[in-house]
């Protein structure tokens, strides 16, 4: 039996996130000795009594064989740190979600990904807008991330779609529980040519209180986050938030100074926030002309150690090649390949002289 089914188990229960489950892998070496020990050795690990209580009840009540024949025959897919198809850009964020359910695929492509997210009351004038730029976005081969609520999300993806594109949602629910219900149409077709992803357990409602965490994940999988129309309290607020500490570009649609839907846009501008004034905005800042050619780079050549000590010699600080050959122990032929090729794929930058940075370092200007 696959032993995703133990990060299943650990997933239900109330108190264990990504602090506590990286605590649970580093002290037992794998959560199939981390379900079956006592709980004095999980006390060790760093559980409090209340937790561990939990967990022993969890594991009388809860029949994880069973648990995963059900997930898989509703065509549900599991990943999980562990699994080398997990999201690399959202595996970079603080306490990435431990384990995701899927339905539908998330393709290497995927990596190319823009969030366009804002109000549930999306006005004609948001809603125009959220068209063109998901369209466009498609047309470029972008995949369109969004939440799948009403308004401004649903209309992000149903154009995507319409364009030809790939989408995904990402839900405050399990992704059994579709809501809201009328979406579930949509959700069909996004499954199709993208699909819906949750940190929730299947069978998980959607409680109120699951749609804030739950945007760190939008924004976590997205190059950039777009905000449409957004009121003062809005949860798409809560994304940009999120993009902007994940060192995501965060853009945002003014409006009028005297609509609802735009006065959180309009202050996200005025803290820092790029103005979207015109899909060319996009381009230019993601350099969408190259996506293209980054996909073709990351089917030449997919990710392997090389690449990984290069990353993890790289970051903000611009380094020049030869430092880079002697930090990361490599021959200097290798180093100059590999770098040719990951800056295709977008993963680093020349600045210059021979000196590279780390994309996934750089941060947005927009500050929360």
């Amino acid at each position: 039996m696959d032993d995703r089914k133990y990060w299943i188990g650990f997933n239900l229960i109330k108190g264990i996130g990504a602090v506590r489950m990286q605590g649970l892998v580093a002290y037992f070496g794998d959560l199939e000795s981390a379900w079956r020990a006592d709980p004095a050795h999980l006390m060790e690990a760093g559980l409090g009594a209340k937790v561990i209580e939990r967990v022993i009840q969890a594991r009388e009540k809860v029949n994880l064989d069973q648990l995963w024949e059900k997930i898989e025959s509703q065509g549900i897919k599991i990943l999980t740190w562990q699994d080398e198809s997990y999201p690399p850009r959202l595996k970079e964020i603080d306490q990435p979600p431990p384990v995701l359910y899927i339905r539908g695929e998330y393709l290497p492509d995927d990596l190319f990904a823009v969030a366009v997210v804002g109000t549930r009351r999306v006005t004609p004038y948001g809603r125009q807008v959220t068209e063109e730029i998901a369209a466009f976005l498609a047309a470029n081969g972008m995949t369109v991330i969004s939440g799948l609520a009403r308004g401004v999300d649903a209309v992000a993806h149903s154009a995507a779609l319409k364009a030809g594109g790939r989408t995904i949602g990402v839900l405050g629910s399990g992704v059994d529980k579709i809501y809201p219900p009328e979406h579930r149409a949509l959700a069909e077709q996004m499954m199709e040519r993208g699909g819906i992803i949750s940190d929730y357990a299947p069978g998980t409602p959607p409680d109120a209180s699951n749609f804030p965490p739950r945007n760190r994940i939008i924004s976590g999988l997205s190059l950039a986050v777009v905000v449409v129309e957004a009121g003062e309290t809005s949860g798409a607020l809560i994304t940009a938030e999120f993009a902007a500490e994940q060192g995501r570009e965060v853009f945002a649609v003014p409006g009028s100074i005297l609509a609802p839907q735009s006065k959180g846009t309009n202050k996200l501008i005025q803290r820092g926030a790029l103005p979207l004034l015109s899909a060319n905005d996009l381009m230019q800042a993601l350099d969408l002309t190259r996506v293209g050619e980054q996909k073709t780079a990351r089917k030449i050549l997919p990710a392997d150690e090389t690449e990984a000590r290069l990353m993890n010699v790289l970051g903000n600080e611009p380094l020049h090649v030869d430092e880079i050959r002697n930090q990361a122990e490599l021959p200097i032929e290798k180093v100059s390949a590999a770098l040719v090729l990951m800056e295709l794929k977008g993963m680093v930058r020349q600045v210059g002289g021979m000196n590279y940075v780390a994309v996934r370092e750089v941060q947005s200007g927009y500050s929360a």
